[in-house]
């Protein structure tokens, strides 16, 4: 009579699965788990490329939502170094600067806008409300200047923006003046100067 085995011990010359095993070992199974381990490896490479082009975006990770990146990464960020124009321009339209600056464009690059041969004669004394003053140096420069409204018109709302100048005044060579400020005191004035 053959010996009896204990209750909970395996019959020899079975095959004893391991956790994680289906049952008993078959040809190519180690192809198979090659197999999934490169499908997983695949899978688990896409969401991580997935998350990176999300936080590119500016879709933050999960459970990364109060924590700050240190480093910008390759795509343009607005922590990288920006042009001084580019600041310029941020901070002019939020401080409301923006028709201002056009003003002063206009003043700035009068030469530039309306060629040298007005240039030289004519100032930009003002430019309020859409009405630019200008001072020409002789009485006849002003009577041209006045002929020349609609083109000087044309020209800088090419350059500048349609509705920067809208009229132009043109006024004559001045006198000198003893006037230094907005306040003067009446009276006579300068007397004996020329001795």
């Amino acid at each position: 009579m053959a010996p009896r085995e204990p209750s909970g011990a395996v019959p020899s010359g079975s095959v004893v699965p391991t956790p994680g095993d289906d049952g008993p070992a078959t040809a190519g199974r180690g192809s198979d788990i090659a197999r999934d381990a490169l499908r997983a490896a695949r899978e688990a490479s896409a969401a991580k490329a997935a998350q990176r082009s999300g936080e590119r975006r500016g879709v933050p990770r999960p459970g990364r939502a109060g924590k700050r990146r240190r480093w910008s990464g390759p795509g343009p960020d607005d922590r990288d170094p920006q042009t001084l124009g580019r600041v310029v321009s941020r901070v002019a339209l939020d401080r409301g600067w923006s028709p201002r600056l056009t003003d002063a464009t206009v003043l700035g690059r009068w030469p530039q806008l309306v060629g040298d041969d007005v240039a030289d004669h004519c100032t930009p004394v003002s430019l309020r409300d859409g009405e630019l003053v200008l001072q020409a140096e002789s009485t006849a420069w002003a009577t041209q200047l006045r002929m020349l409204q609609r083109q000087l018109l044309v020209r800088l709302a090419g350059a500048v923006g349609k509705d920067v100048v809208r009229r132009i005044r043109v006024v004559g060579p001045s006198g000198p003046t003893w006037k230094h400020g907005p306040r003067t005191v009446r009276g006579r004035g300068p007397r004996d100067t020329y001795g």
